[in-house]
């Protein structure tokens, strides 16, 4: 797995096969920064349920002005914190469960990357606290990526695109303002 494009681009991350991660594809992850290339840049960004960090990180290399990683997994945090290392960020990364987190959080995000296991429930519980407690600046997006037959209430935002890659949907949220 590599860096696609910015300053990390070419980059290898450490990607050690856990059964618990399933890191977004390469097709997926360019897909996903190519359509948000121009408002990534200077942005907050928090990559939730982060995995390998590939999304967090490649937001980084592309120019994000900070990004916290969070995941619930010790392997999965440790992992992050060494890619980080490699390419020598010091973002902060949680060891945390993501419905605790967005609880707990007083940040704001002008991008959140949400990439929960599949069919794990966690968009119904963690998406009405997002919404709730604001977490999403006025102009973010919010990206969750799930697998195709995945059904969840994102009634709270708005739907400004939807894309499907195989069996995997990238669907692209706003508070409703900036489509």
């Amino acid at each position: 797995m590599r860096i696609d494009a910015g300053k990390f681009k070419g980059r290898r991350l450490i990607e050690k096969k856990y059964d618990h991660i399933r890191p977004t594809t390469d097709k997926v992850r360019q897909a996903l920064f190519v359509k948000l290339q121009f408002f990534v840049p200077e942005k907050a960004v928090l990559d939730l349920c982060c995995g390998t960090g590939a999304l967090g990180i490649e937001a980084l290399s592309r120019g994000a002005k900070s990004v916290i990683f969070v995941d619930k997994d010790a392997r999965s945090a440790a992992l992050t914190k060494s890619n980080l290392s490699s390419l020598g960020d010091k973002s902060k990364v949680f060891k945390c469960d993501a419905l605790k987190f967005v609880q707990t959080t007083d940040e704001k995000f002008d991008l959140i990357l949400f990439d929960p296991p599949y069919k794990s429930g966690l968009y119904d519980k963690v998406l009405p606290i997002i919404s709730q407690r604001g977490l999403l600046t006025a102009n973010g997006i919010l990206v969750c990526e799930h697998a195709y037959e995945d059904k969840f209430n994102y009634s709270m935002f708005e739907v400004f695109d939807e894309k499907k890659y195989g069996d995997t949907v990238l669907t692209y949220l706003s508070k409703g303002d900036n489509t």
